[in-house]
């Protein structure tokens, strides 16, 4: 790989949220993802499945090749995803490590998987101990997995502040991927500032984000109008025309080696567009032979080709709502489902019920865990690496609990809970569940009546329906699922 050739990445963000019920550590039957039992069952066998073993076919019909996309491909899998998977799915979780490991010997010794912020919370709108919970997991979570420290990290929704890119660098991690809309300005080291708002930046070249702490990260902001056209468009239809516009995505070649990259929903190969798979597979094979283009991931061109040139970034803002972070605390349109019409004036007073249900949970936490654990928040830092390696069983019941509170606490902010169109969706019906897990939780613990306060809050969340015509009977449907079905 050298500065003269056209340089190409393509990153698949894989994920789906945590859907277990929180009373049996099992994901009950999901009627919506027929004739699967539930949707990550679903999305396995479209996406995460076929991408581990891609076929390319040979005039029409014949399989000329099966392909481990994975292996060619820069990707991150969200953390409860692979949890779920290495249970349900050992063959397709194997061969994702797989892809991994034989990326290494393609890539000098880099890996295409990166880390995930844990449950894919939006990191903007987290305090600053659950930003620190949600990297310190996100990492020991793909160190475990991966059995190599992450270089990167995907933050959910590519929602970013400058809090969050300061506790990535602490823990080590080099880079992160942005959109294009999300760098506010640039310029040469020691250089004046330009104006590249709008998603004006120029996207083939890697940025320096320095931080207040003398810190910085590197950021790699992504093609947008690619990833418009593999999502959204007819790119995925012919995986050499894929190609093609994935090698002309660099420009002419000069003396600075330029990137061609892209990021979109890893769903998008597979299920979202069924056969993306096979687009993909096609397009990363006619790039690995191209005579003038070769495929990298950020890692490894980050190591060849360090930033040359700083950038200051937009903060709060996302790659999935124009008004931000505001499509998970507010109705400001941006929304996704089949009634279009619907308010999502929910949004803001059920996030603030949550709020304030962290607000109890943590003092609880911080007040009772100081009898088992010398720093409580350091003890949740380090719990995810506990249930990982299995020595939860031999811990104090109560100190368990107390930490089982704080884990579904967090896992109540996972971001679909707000993405789509009203409170009868299941994935804020899944977020309602956690939340009564904890409540459970922290009355069992305190003694204190904290489940009535945070109902009368509910009630005053807003529906779309007169089947649920407030958050609070979402919050009922939640528990009548307790032992699963």
């Amino acid at each position: 790989m050298t500065a003269n050739m056209k340089l190409v990445c393509i990153h698949g963000h894989f994920y789906q949220p945590p859907r277990e019920n929180p009373w049996t550590g099992t994901v009950d039957r999901q009627w919506s993802a027929r004739p699967f039992h539930d949707w990550n069952e679903r999305v396995t066998a479209e996406c995460y499945e076929p991408n581990a073993a891609a076929r390319i076919l040979e005039g029409g019909q014949k399989i000329r090749r099966i392909l481990n996309n994975y292996s060619m491909m820069s990707f991150n899998f969200g953390p409860t995803l692979l949890l779920w998977m290495e249970r349900e799915h050992p063959d397709v979780y194997r061969a994702i490590l797989k892809g991994d490991d034989e990326s290494r010997r393609r890539f000098s010794g880099h890996g295409s998987a990166i880390a995930q912020a844990y449950n894919h919370m939006i990191m903007p709108l987290a305090n600053s101990r659950d930003k620190r919970t949600q990297v310190v997991w996100g990492v020991g979570d793909f160190r475990f997995r991966f059995e190599r420290d992450p270089e990167g990290m995907w933050l959910p929704e590519t929602a970013v502040d400058i809090e969050t890119l300061e506790i990535m660098a602490g823990e080590g991690l080099r880079f992160t991927i942005l959109a294009p809309h999300q760098a506010l300005r640039i310029r040469e080291t020691g250089g004046k500032w330009v104006d590249v708002s709008g998603g004006r930046i120029d996207t083939t070249v890697p940025y320096r984000c320095p931080l207040p702490s003398g810190r910085n990260i590197a950021i790699f902001f992504y093609n947008g109008g690619i990833a418009h056209a593999i999502a959204f468009g007819s790119l995925l239809q012919d995986g050499a025309f894929f190609a093609r516009k994935m090698i002309e995505g660099s420009g002419p070649v000069g003396e600075e080696a330029l990137l061609s990259h892209t990021a979109v929903d890893g769903e998008t190969f597979g299920h979202h567009h069924r056969f993306g798979d096979m687009a993909l597979a096609y397009c990363l094979e006619t790039i690995d032979k191209s005579p003038d283009a070769a495929l990298t991931i950020y890692g490894e061109f980050l190591e060849k080709f360090p930033p040359k040139r700083e950038v200051e970034i937009a903060e709060n803002t996302s790659w999935s709502c124009s008004h931000g972070v505001e499509r998970w605390r507010s109705d400001c349109g941006c929304t996704a489902g089949k009634h279009t019409g619907w308010h999502q004036k929910w949004r803001a007073p059920l996030r603030e019920a949550l709020d304030d249900l962290r607000k109890i949970i943590d003092t609880i936490f911080e007040t009772e865990a100081a009898a088992y654990f010398p720093d409580p928040w350091e003890a949740r830092d380090s719990y995810a690496d506990v249930l990982l390696k299995g020595g939860a069983d031999g811990m104090d019941e109560r100190a368990r609990a107390l930490l089982e509170m704080e884990r579904n606490a967090m896992l109540m902010y996972t971001s679909c809970g707000w993405f789509f169109n009203d409170i009868s969706r299941i994935e804020t019906i899944q977020i309602l569940r956690y939340a009564a897990r904890a409540v459970e939780l922290a009355e069992g613990l305190s003694g204190l009546p904290i489940e009535g306060p945070f109902l009368e809050a509910l009630e005053k969340v807003p529906g779309n329906t007169t089947e649920m015509k407030n958050a609070r009977m979402g919050y009922e449907k939640a528990i009548s699922v307790r032992r699963g079905n």
